[in-house]
């Protein structure tokens, strides 16, 4: 696998949607550290329904911004449906329209370990 570098590669935080503005914050959230801790990384939020951008309009965007690499990030604790079904669906129409992109989809957040510990951490915590 080649490495690319920031500019080179887009981020997309892909997660499910709401209608209530309030729930896209704790996703931007992430962005905006993504792009304090890499200011030339290419990142941007996508989601699967009734926000927008979609995932499509977030790689398209990304690829005219100079992208040639995609990662995904599905911000999804469990593996449902979406994750498991309609996710790789889109994937394949991503890579249909941008053959020449690599496209490089990570697990779901929930199936880090790493996020597993933090969410414990969290509830152990005392106030």
């Amino acid at each position: 696998m080649t490495l690319t570098s920031p500019v080179d590669r887009g981020i997309v935080l892909f997660a499910h949607g709401s209608r209530d503005p309030l729930w896209r914050l704790p996703i931007e959230a992430v962005a905006t550290h993504i792009s304090n801790l890499e200011p030339a990384a290419l990142v941007r939020c996508a989601y699967l329904e009734i926000c927008t951008p979609s995932l499509q309009e977030a790689a398209a965007e990304l690829i005219a911004s100079g992208a040639c690499h995609l990662r995904i990030f599905p911000l999804f604790l469990g593996v449902g449906k979406h994750a498991r079904e309609d996710l790789p669906l889109l994937i394949d129409e991503i890579r249909a329209a941008h053959p020449d992109i690599q496209i490089e989809l990570l697990p779901a957040a929930g199936e880090y370990d790493r996020m597993t510990m933090l969410l414990a951490d969290i509830a152990m915590a005392q106030s």
